[in-house]
């Protein structure tokens, strides 16, 4: 039986596949998937002197738009989930701030119907079990150890769609937690941390899997006291975020990460506010107020960095041009290792037939040309 014609050929870009970079290769999408082949009389689109990679997946990320995941409405947070499509994010975990627990358990049965509908793939809870001196911009008064009770709490008003629980696992209860979450298939991530070389360690031990944006709300790497960056580098378990706007890390930084854990092992994410791609202005992130300036986003009290105002096909961009990585380690981090964290690697993260037909078109520059989500251009790369 014949393909239905309403097939589109993505034809005459470079294709990014697992198995490299195909030269005036062709992505096939039939409906909301890429297929194998294309139909008889299937409308072709060229895109000849641009790059065909696969959506980008942003595992960590606190809105956009104006919109705040921690404490919009439903239609806010839409709002903040479109702003991120539009520069490239297909699959998008929500992630919460520091609050009362009640609130963080009501939030989190909001986002979970947004889960459930197919908006979001995940929540990920930033807070409150995380380290007050390395509290960043999350509200002192509120942060508690890691009780796996509380934990366990927070996974249940979840109802299934936590994917990952940031906590400093040295605090009393760490371990214990990040036992729980291994048990239950959530992803622990180490960070907002004041714990030592060792420490780290045991908690790796233990099955935590991810280092919550490395380098950043963390001992610094030092000769005596190597801290957890030493650890979440040298173990091939754990998978490293990395903020590459330019104000979170140094280049050099970006660098040794890279060449230490290899592109296999880092995930590129946002950890944006609801600045992104909005502007400067006063925000609120949780309870906290929130100046932007510039693109970069402060406590007006403290001053610390809250969040980032960046998208991901900025921190591509940068990545490949400013950074001089290969194109293909870039999309790794970018798209397929945190698809696989995140358990739907067998839907997206990959230009492959049978997954969703999730991709952005990039000019010769790197500049984001197109966006397509489960078939639909969200910018249609023929239009601007």
């Amino acid at each position: 039986m014949a393909r239905r014609a309403d097939s589109t050929v993505l034809a005459g870009a470079r294709v990014v596949l697992p198995t490299g970079t195909v030269e005036d290769g062709r992505v096939v999408v039939e409906g909301t998937r890429i297929v194998g082949g294309a139909a008889e009389g299937a409308r072709t689109v060229d895109l000849s002197g641009h790059w065909v990679v696969p959506g980008f997946v942003d595992m960590h990320n606190h809105g956009g738009g104006g919109a705040s995941f921690t404490s919009g409405t439903v239609d806010e947070v839409l709002t903040g989930i479109r702003t991120h499509r539009e520069h490239g994010t297909t699959t998008l975990v929500a992630s919460t701030v520091t609050g009362e627990m009640d609130f963080l358990a009501q939030r989190a049965g909001v986002l979970s119907e947004l889960v459930e509908q197919g908006d979001l793939a995940g929540i990920h809870f930033e807070g409150p079990f995380i380290s007050p001196c390395r509290k960043g911009a999350h509200s002192e008064d509120l942060l508690r150890h890691p009780d796996p009770a509380e934990v366990r709490k927070l996974m249940d008003a979840a109802r299934g769609t936590a994917k990952m629980f940031t906590l400093a696992t040295e605090l009393p209860g760490g371990i214990e937690s990040v036992r729980l979450l291994a048990e239950h298939g959530v992803i622990a991530a180490i960070g907002h941390t004041d714990a030592t070389y060792e420490q780290t360690v045991e908690a790796i031990d233990a099955g935590a899997t991810v280092a919550t944006h490395l380098f950043n709300a963390m001992p610094p790497l030092a000769h005596r006291e190597p801290g957890p960056i030493a650890a979440l580098l040298e173990d091939e378990r754990i998978t490293v975020e990395l903020i590459n706007d330019g104000t979170h890390l140094h280049p050099a930084a970006l660098e040794l990460a890279y060449h230490h854990a290899g592109a296999h092992r880092v995930a590129l994410i946002t950890d944006a506010m609801d600045a992104a791609g909005f502007g400067d202005g006063r925000y609120q992130l949780g309870p906290l107020a929130v100046e932007v300036k510039d693109g970069v986003a402060r406590l007006v009290e403290g001053n610390s960095i809250a969040g980032s105002t960046l998208t991901l096909d900025t921190a591509f961009h940068r990545a490949v041009t400013i950074d001089r990585l290969p194109v293909g380690d870039v999309v790794q981090s970018i798209s397929a290792n945190p698809a696989r964290l995140l358990g739907v690697y067998d839907k997206v993260g990959s230009l492959e037939p049978g997954k969703d037909a999730d991709l952005v078109v990039l000019d010769a520059d790197f500049a984001l040309k197109g966006v397509m989500r489960k078939g639909e251009w969200i910018i249609d790369p023929q239009i601007g």
